[in-house]
């Protein structure tokens, strides 16, 4: 069987890491970076000097494109690692045609807005891609630290075994280690919300709250989770699984989180706007506050945590009065 021809879109530090990763299991890779000069200089160098300008790229297994649909023409696999909030415009003027016999693997942490669905739903619902070529990779994992090649375990979900396998292939490799799923929609929305309950620890951190509170707000974080996705997607899971408690605890701890650093600006008295501005990556979780909020407006679960880190961010409550909140409810 010949090799599939693999494409990734996106160029940020995650979408690098993924081409890291798959040029280490010796992929040739269509890689479609939307800023020409960008692009230009990946082409020349192999390396993204935007993001992650540390990794060397081999520029030989590279077909860097500006045009996402020729990316998507010429590939048979696309890993899309565009960030949830620019996922609409990058696919404007794009049709169901366009994807027919594609299978995409999301490895994208968020929810559209504009649709208020994950990934997966939006694939489906919109250009008409069936489950079974539908696919997400997803933590715990940093970027930085993939880049350093150090050990990762990552889980690849989708409802189908084949698409599984095929996950499993793209991205095993010397430092990459791969668990299977098939609950691709709890893991999803795992991964949103793990970014809110991040940015919310960076709030506490900012506050200038200790360890050992952060620890038990942590913990609550998984229960909570736990509540809201069974309302939106009621069959059984393990919740200590790596992608859900794994995910949320690398993200609330690491020094590379941006949702942790976005928040924490915002405790120690940055206005939303200013954090905005001063931070050069999108902090997922910011966007994932107003989504989740809007989606339980539906299911209304009980997610008093989601709620006060909303109300920081866009009600413009106090965050110390919001996070006392936070306090009374931890058990």
């Amino acid at each position: 069987m010949k090799q599939l021809k693999v494409g990734v879109l996106g160029s940020g530090s995650w979408a690098t890491a993924i081409v890291k990763i798959l040029q280490t299991n010796m992929r040739n890779v269509n890689w479609w970076v939307r800023e020409p000069e960008i692009a230009e200089y990946v082409r020349d160098t192999g390396v993204n000097k935007a993001y992650l300008s540390s990794v060397r790229l081999n520029p030989r297994l590279l077909n860097v494109d500006t045009d996402i649909k020729n990316v998507i023409q010429g590939s048979d696999v696309l890993v899309l690692v565009i960030p949830s909030i620019y996922i609409n415009a990058a696919f404007e003027g794009l049709t169901p045609k366009d994807f027919e016999e594609k299978k995409i693997i999301s490895a994208v942490k968020g929810i559209v807005p504009e649709e208020m669905m994950i990934v997966a739903n939006y694939l489906e619902t919109k250009f008409q891609i069936p489950s079974r070529d539908i696919g997400i990779i997803t933590g715990p994992s940093h970027a930085e630290e993939i880049a350093l090649e150090k050990l990762t375990f990552l889980t690849a979900a989708s409802k189908l075994k084949p698409m599984r396998d095929l996950t499993f292939e793209l991205f095993s490799c010397s430092f990459i280690k791969i668990i299977t799923s098939n609950d691709i929609y709890g893991l999803e929305y795992a991964t949103v919300l793990k970014n809110v309950y991040a940015l919310g620890g960076g709030i506490l951190k900012g506050l200038g709250y200790g360890d050992n509170f952060f620890a038990a707000y942590v913990a609550n974080c998984t229960k909570e989770m736990k509540v809201f996705i069974r309302h939106v997607h009621p069959v059984e899971r393990t919740y200590y699984h790596s992608a859900y408690l794994g995910d949320l605890l690398v993200t609330a701890y690491s020094q590379f989180s941006r949702n942790r650093t976005f928040g924490q600006m915002i405790g120690q008295g940055y206005s939303v706007a200013s954090a905005k501005l001063e931070m050069k990556m999108v902090a997922e979780g910011y966007f994932a506050a107003q989504c989740i909020h809007a989606i339980n407006e539906k299911y209304k679960a009980e997610i008093p945590i989601i709620d006060a880190i909303y109300n920081v961010l866009f009600l413009k409550r106090s965050p110390a009065i919001e996070m006392r909140k936070v306090i009374d409810i931890i058990r």
